[in-house]
């Protein structure tokens, strides 16, 4: 196997190559978690692995509760489906509350104050359903409870982390938050070592190949834990080495896969790069900082045959938008046309024409 084979399998797995799915629900549930950092982009990551969605399918999937945007996880924020958030939450959420009391203890967080939050949230959306941080932080502020320098976010995270909200229906464009257990339904509890197993298999099945220290990245769990999940799944899998890297995919995927020349406008914050610790499978060294800033944001990238050749911008003006291509090497005719035809995918998307606009001196 070479780090090719690697980009084009995962291009399979990931659905964006090959799309199996028809309902963001289904998606989600496959992929296990999508980091969902940039709403507006992460529709469109749903939206690139569901040939013929629009942005209306995917914001109707959030309003009924199908798929939920909420914190887990490393932890930012993600889409988990509704029957998958609960066991992922008991799972991730010890770990990320031990990392936050340091930050808690220099915000003067305490646990009677949490326990207070905790309550007026509960009491709010136990009337009122679905209600913005705004909406919420006003009842804090008449609680005289402090709520600058970011502990409104903290307050939120634990509540989120407690099992006790998530995403609620879409609000005049803003996200609201609601009672989790009014959103989802009824599920099997899983001990840990079943959620381990679980989680595991959603990542290398949906995400492969990839290595341990990728999963251990995406999955914000411990090292010891990240491990023994896969020596739980491993009997499933099968393992590939490249240099002193070794990585896991599923007996069923073929290695060998021969795609034909592609282009996809991918996202900020896509899975196809951020879910790995090591992107060398796609991302060169000299382009990594044209893509990936030094304090973290991932730009929308031009993927050219499983490779990162460029960056894109979207700007929306009324029934038009503007999708603004930055190659980072002149590429020939041929791609560029499958350049405007991956951007046409944004427009129906968006339900918007599309203009297409090089900033790249192109020649070939």
């Amino acid at each position: 196997m070479k780090l090719t084979d690697v980009a084009n399998t995962r291009l399979v797995n990931q659905q964006i190559a090959k799309a199996n799915f028809k309902t963001p629900k289904e998606l989600v549930g496959w992929m296990g978690a999508m980091q969902a950092q940039d709403f507006t982009m992460a529709k469109w990551a749903l939206g690139i692995r569901l040939p013929g969605s629009t942005e209306k399918l995917i914001e109707e999937a959030v309003n009924k509760g199908e798929i939920l945007r909420t914190h887990v996880l490393r932890p930012t924020w993600h889409f988990v489906s509704a029957e998958d958030i609960k066991w992922m939450l008991e799972l991730s959420a010890p770990h990320i509350k031990s990392g936050m009391k340091g930050r808690h203890k220099q915000l003067g967080l305490s646990e009677a104050i949490l326990k207070k939050s905790r309550k007026i949230i509960e009491k709010l959306l136990a009337t009122s359903e679905h209600l913005t941080r705004e909406e919420i932080m006003s009842e804090f502020k008449k609680a005289k409870i402090n709520v600058n320098e970011n502990r409104s976010s903290h307050f939120m995270l634990m509540a989120e982390f407690d099992g006790l909200i998530c995403s609620g229906k879409m609000k005049d464009g803003k996200q609201t938050y609601a009672l989790l257990e009014s959103r989802i339904p009824k599920t099997k509890t899983l001990d840990r070592e079943e959620a381990l197993t679980k989680l595991a298999q959603k990542y290398f099945i949906s995400h492969g190949p990839a290595t341990l220290q990728d999963f251990v990245w995406w999955s914000g769990l411990p090292v010891a834990d990240a491990r023994k999940a896969i020596e739980m799944i491993k009997s499933d899998f099968v393992s590939e080495k490249i240099d002193d890297k070794e990585y896991w995919l599923t007996n069923s995927t073929n290695i060998s896969i021969k795609q034909k020349e592609s282009v996809y406008l991918l996202p900020a914050y896509d899975e196809f790069l951020i879910s790995y610790r090591d992107r060398d499978a796609s991302l060169s060294l000299v382009d990594n900082k044209k893509t990936i800033s030094n304090n973290g944001i991932f730009r929308p990238v031009i993927l050219i045959n499983g490779q990162v050749k460029g960056i894109w911008k979207r700007i929306t003006k009324n029934d038009k938008v503007i999708i603004e291509v930055n190659l980072f090497q002149p590429q020939k005719k041929a791609i560029q046309q499958e350049i405007k035809k991956a951007a046409m995918l944004i427009g129906s998307f968006l339900n918007k024409k599309v203009e297409v606009v090089f900033l790249f001196a192109l020649k070939f």
